[in-house]
């Protein structure tokens, strides 16, 4: 079993701070099995926490756990009539390492899961692990459209949008954005890299461009001179890179050796990492993306208490971290039990628009506890998005990013545009 402890960067806090929505969290010395606050409180709910620490993803993984993490602190801080009892575990990027830590979680009694990240891992945990036992999860950044199609008794939501949207922005941005007519993709060999590369393909042809070839690629190789040859061998407008940083710092290292930056590179959310630049030792000034954008009516608020409480700006998916945690113990306190099966009944109602709900966001989650162990109509509005479930538990609407890497902005990332889905 993986380690659990690690040490967190969260600050402690004014308690009026944390009541005002601004503030952060008193976390110094975080364990995997936390220690839960005093008090005399009716309820404690049990939430796991399941990121990618290790491995090709870990350098994303630890701000999707602070982000996920950070709920539980607000509401420590603010008296809430509740406790939680939230448990932190790695996957380690690997779908077998995730399905036991997974198990660990479920055999503990954790009828929540916040994560995990990658759809790859995602898919094998959900069915191997969470729905034959009954367990909520809510993926901050699992895009696979194969989520939406799962068997899963209702139990798999997730706030990140399905890459059956991030295919069709990443076409138009190709075409009308970078003039791109033809292209080729270099894609992770997974489910993530597979089902992206479809969408993008389709959407891109669809609009009378070419994809002249598209070539899997296996993570944390030590090169991949072979398959940027094979993708950069018809010379075309464009190339499309579908992966993580670890493999993403090796791609772009060889493709800087070997190939002019006059080719226009496309990414996609999944190599958004502020660090890439300098992890490469390039500018990457040719290289644009591709992400949702967390837009959410309570964003201002969650980017405050994220910055007071870990000293950094908040990363690609981490509001989207903090809204899969704070709706799911939303959920439970108005469920009133640790089971996944009635909690999942309570998901939609706490977040999806209803007649006399208050609106709940990180502004005022405390409140909104309060309110849901009371048993009054809430409406969660999130950091990410306004974090309304479909049927198939996916967003109702969301914004992407076009965005490129710049140096010489704060955290090397700079926002060209948007856009906006809605159904």
């Amino acid at each position: 079993m993986a380690d659990h402890t690690f040490v967190s960067m969260v600050r402690k806090l004014d308690r009026r701070e944390v009541l005002g929505g601004i503030g952060g969290a008193a976390l110094a010395g975080f364990a995997g099995c936390i220690s839960q606050s005093g008090g005399d409180s009716e309820f404690e709910a049990r939430l796991g926490v399941l990121f990618p620490l290790s491995g090709d993803l870990a350098s994303l993984g630890g701000t999707f756990r602070d982000g996920a993490i950070l709920p539980k602190a607000i509401i420590d801080e603010g008296d809430a009539p509740i406790t939680i009892d939230q448990r932190v575990e790695d996957t380690q990027t690997d779908p077998q390492a995730a399905v036991s830590t997974a198990n660990d979680l479920v055999n503990a009694g954790y009828p929540m899961i916040s994560g995990p990240a990658s759809s790859g891992v995602n898919l094998q945990i959900t069915q191997e692990a969470l729905i034959p036992n009954g367990v909520i999860g809510c993926s901050p950044s699992s895009t696979s459209p194969n989520v939406t199609t799962l068997n899963d008794n209702d139990l798999i939501f997730r706030t990140a949008p399905s890459d059956a949207l991030q295919g069709q922005v990443m076409a138009q941005v190709g075409a009308d954005n970078l003039e791109a007519n033809s292209t080729s993709v270099l894609y992770v060999n997974n489910d993530y890299g597979q089902a992206l590369f479809e969408s993008f393909k389709n959407s891109f042809e669809d609009g009378g461009g070419t994809v002249q070839t598209g070539v899997a690629f296996r993570k944390e190789k030590d090169s991949y001179t072979t398959e940027l040859g094979n993708a950069m061998e018809s010379d075309p407008d464009m190339l499309v890179v579908i992966g993580y940083p670890a493999s993403g710092i090796q791609i772009f290292r060889d493709f800087y050796a070997e190939y002019s930056t006059d080719t226009d590179i496309l990414v996609t959310d999944g190599l958004q990492s502020a660090d890439l630049p300098g992890n490469v030792g390039e500018d990457m000034s040719n290289v644009f993306g591709t992400a949702p954008l967390p837009s959410g009516p309570g964003n201002k608020a969650f980017t405050k208490q994220y910055k007071n409480a870990y000293d950094r700006a908040p990363q690609v998916f981490n509001a989207h971290a903090y809204d899969a945690s704070a709706v799911m113990l939303l959920a439970a306190t108005r469920a009133g039990e640790n089971e996944g099966d009635v909690i999942k009944e309570e998901m939609r109602p706490v977040a999806n628009p209803g007649d006399g709900a208050t609106e709940v966001s990180p502004a005022n989650l405390v409140e909104g506890i309060q309110l849901a162990s009371e048993g009054e109509p809430v409406n969660y509005v999130g950091a990410s998005s306004s974090v309304d479930f479909d049927d198939n538990g996916d967003m109702k609407a969301v914004t992407y990013s076009y965005w490129r890497f710049n140096t010489d902005v704060e955290g090397s990332i700079e926002q060209i545009s948007t856009v906006e889905f809605g159904q």
